[in-house]
């Protein structure tokens, strides 16, 4: 039998790990997308106290469609989680978080840390670092594109 190539390889792991991902749920208690972006908005929200971030950089953290983040940040406002406002220019499009709306998606993120801990309990911390470095070496790559 022939031996997979490196790019089999690097396919085959990739879809074991984020269907592993999938199916423990690592958003339980929210949509998938709507955790994504808060966990975006959140990181702003840590940085500065404000939370502000716009639809632009959303889309490019997030790399979801323009429609999809549009639709994502609208069931995230009816649910309270974020403002909308516009920037100085009509054109651009803010969102922040509530900060009084924060505990339920914290929920959801402390039940995500807690999966991340044991993932890297599994495969310690030495390739746990390694494994963050290798994410946001292809995260940077794929961001020139």
């Amino acid at each position: 039998m022939e031996a997979q190539s490196l790019e089999e390889q690097l396919i085959t792991a990739w879809v074991r790990l984020t269907g592993i991902l999938k199916n423990t749920r690592i958003t339980q208690g929210m949509v998938y997308n709507e955790a994504i972006v808060m966990l975006v908005a959140y990181n702003r929200y840590r940085e500065n106290g404000d939370g502000l971030v716009s639809f632009k950089e959303l889309v490019a953290e997030t790399r979801m469609l323009k429609s999809l983040v549009n639709r994502t940040i609208d069931a995230l406002v009816a649910k309270g989680f974020l403002l909308r406002s516009e920037g100085k220019d009509k054109r651009t499009t803010f969102v922040r978080v509530v900060p009084e709306n924060l505990q339920k998606y914290l929920e959801v993120h402390a039940h995500s840390l807690s999966l991340a801990r044991e993932l890297a309990e599994v495969i310690g911390e030495e390739d746990a670092r390694a494994f963050v470095r290798i994410a946001e070496k292809i995260a940077a790559h794929q961001q020139k594109d």
